[in-house]
Formats: structure tokens, sequence, C-alpha cells
């Protein structure tokens, strides 16, 4: 199958998968990671060029301080330990949001995955971190007035990023939550009540199935859209 597709994920449950386990929140994040590997493992094979989670919001700072240390400190983690495979993947990483509230450590773990990874050439893995959406488009606008230039393409060159496809959203929720309004312009969306640690390889294949049913107009007319 050719890799077309660019899905953004807004990851969400973990908590709730920890406390019906009766097992601490940090019990929730590490099952969520592993839920991302089975995700970004199987993702060439179901069409996707480019995948985009929410790892990390700039509102998620107001979290208490031992759970977000936990969650910063188990992606690093991943970073160290799971690297090698996705380079054996041919995955390139990228990540979005602010550095400068990070650890050292978890930059430098940051910065060597994209540097490892910048071959890979069957799926780009957008890891948004420490991210707003909001925060993202002010600065944009920022470069275009420096830049003395005002169009969308220009917009799109300051952000950084590209047009995402569909939006799968988990653990029931239905809201954008900052993530990639720009982006989102056109894209469909899916929510499930699915926690995102239960989240599997069938519940992304069905999602990109419901969308392929969709027509995706962008404002014309059905015949229009391609």
């Amino acid at each position: 199958m050719t890799s077309t597709l660019h899905i953004g994920i807004i990851m969400d449950g973990n908590g709730r998968w920890a406390e019906r386990r009766s097992h601490p929140r940090t019990a929730g994040h590490r099952a969520g990671v592993r839920a991302v590997r089975r995700i970004v493992e199987s993702a060439p094979s179901l069409g996707v060029r480019s995948l985009t989670v929410y790892a990390f919001s700039a509102d998620n700072w107001r979290r208490p301080e031992m759970e977000v240390r936990a969650l910063l400190r188990l992606l690093r983690t991943y970073l160290i330990y799971e690297t090698d495979r996705l380079i054996q993947q041919g995955v390139r990483i990228q990540f979005m949001g602010r550095r400068d509230r990070l650890s050292e450590t978890l930059v430098e773990a940051m910065e060597t995955a994209e540097l490892r990874t910048r071959s890979g050439e069957c799926l780009t893995l957008r890891i948004a971190l420490d991210y707003s959406s909001r925060e993202a488009l002010v600065d944009a606008a920022k470069s275009m007035a420096e830049a003395g230039r005002f169009d969308r393409q220009f917009m799109a060159e300051a952000l950084g990023t590209e047009d995402i496809d569909l939006v799968i959203r988990t653990a029931g929720e239905q809201r954008l939550s900052d993530f990639f309004l720009w982006e989102c312009a056109y894209a469909e969306f899916v929510f499930t009540e699915r926690l995102w640690p239960d989240f599997s390889t069938q519940d992304m294949k069905a999602a990109i199935e419901v969308y392929s049913r969709r027509t995706r107009k962008f404002g014309g007319l059905p015949a229009m859209a391609s």
C-alpha cells in the first residue's frame, strides 16, 4: 500500500486506564508508550506517510509536578531505547513545540533521535511536546511580519508542518485542545471511546476505513475536490 495519509492522534485515557486497574497514573503512561510503539510499527502498512502524536501540550504543565516529571522521564527513556528500532523501521522523528522549558538531558535525547533517524523514509513521526498551536501561530505571524510576506504558503512554511488528513482522538473526548489548528483546517475526525493504552492496530485500521468512506470537498463540490 502506498503511504499517503497524514494522521494526527490526540492520545487520551492513560490516567483513566490506570485508575480502572487501581494502578498509579504513571502505569497508564507506560502502557500508552506501548500503544505508540505498535501504532508506529503498523502505520506504514496502513498507508500512513506521516503520524503526528500529541505527547504533551503546553497546558499539561498544570498537571501535578510528579506526574509531569514522570511523563517526561518516560519520553526520554523511550527515545534512548527505541531509536535503534525506529531506524530499522525507516522512521524519521521530528519534534514540534518548545524546548526551552525541558531538561537538558531530554532535549539532548530529542536532538540525538532527530539526527540519527533523519534518513528514515517509511514514516515521519512528529511528536508534539510542550506544544501549543496558538503559540505556534503567533510565532509564525511574527516571522511573516519580519519578512513582510503575508500568504498561506509562507504561513505553512513558518509553521514547518503540513496539512493533517485525519485526526483520531481517543477516550471519548471530542475537541482539538490546541492541536495543530492551522493544519487541521480540512481534516476529517474520528472519535473513539477506546482508551489510548488499549488502542490497537485494528482500531487504527477501522478509523482509516471510516476516513476512506468520506468525501472531502474542501469547500467545493465533490467533483471539484480532486
